[in-house]
């Protein structure tokens, strides 16, 4: 019986290899949060990277919100990157929370587009032209969910999605992960969590996706591969 390193690890290699991701020359600027599927993203790319083709490089981005308590220790995070040979970046930024009763975008879709606002920037700084974001099959499935039901057309984040404001390609090397394996792979490795957890992010319409999907997981153990067969023949995994 396969263990999580070597399922793990076959996903990823396939997800490369079926989705095109990495080419020779290519630099790629990995967002890390300090979270368990980011963490495994860099471990993931750092080995790679250390493989004779395609020949590639790999930076990490650490964006500190400093307004939100949502805490990871850097002071980990940096040996953690070290011990890879990655160079760790880390940036500090901030936004506005909507207060009670006012009709603006909710604190998470402020919160993050601030951080990728950051990882857009850096990445260019560094002359990257790739981003790897640590989202997961879960995530992928969750987010045509969330997208039929709440807008109305079905659709994904890409796991290869070409940008055409600016010269960079955003990737998503864990898109044919289980959520179940990172977490198990995570334990394994001994990955510190983050010191305290974001304060919204059990108030999201991805929480009641999430408890969605799983009730019709229990019902049917064959939905997911069902829900991303469709998607990858409606061509919503890749954007070029």
């Amino acid at each position: 019986m396969a263990t999580v390193e070597q399922i793990v690890d076959r996903r990823f290699r396939e997800a490369l290899v079926r989705f095109h991701m990495l080419s020779d020359g290519d630099k790629v600027l990995v967002g890390v949060s300090g979270g368990k599927d980011s963490l495994c993203l860099l471990e993931l790319l750092a080995r790679r990277s250390r493989v004779q083709r395609p020949q590639f490089s790999v930076h990490a981005l650490h964006v500190w919100m400093e307004n939100i308590t949502y805490e990871t220790d850097t002071t980990w995070l940096q040996g953690f990157c070290d011990r890879l040979g990655v160079p760790l970046h880390i940036v500090t930024t901030r936004f506005d929370a909507p207060r009670e009763g006012q009709k603006e975008k909710p604190a998470c879709f402020l919160c993050s587009w601030m951080r990728r606002k950051q990882l857009f920037q850096v990445a260019q700084q560094l002359g990257c032209n790739k981003i790897a974001f640590g989202h997961h099959q879960d995530d992928l499935i969750h987010t045509s969910l969330m997208n039929i039901f709440y807008q109305g057309h079905f659709s994904t984040m890409p796991a290869v999605l070409q940008m055409r404001k600016m010269p960079l390609t955003i990737i998503r090397p864990l898109c044919l992960q289980h959520e179940t394996d990172i977490v198990e792979w995570a334990a394994a490795h001994g990955y510190e969590k983050q010191r305290k957890q974001c304060p919204y992010e059990h108030d999201t319409q991805r929480t009641a996706m999430r408890r969605v999907f799983e009730s019709i997981e229990a019902a049917n153990a064959e939905a997911r591969y069902s829900v991303w067969n469709a998607l990858e023949r409606e061509g919503k995994l890749v954007e070029i």
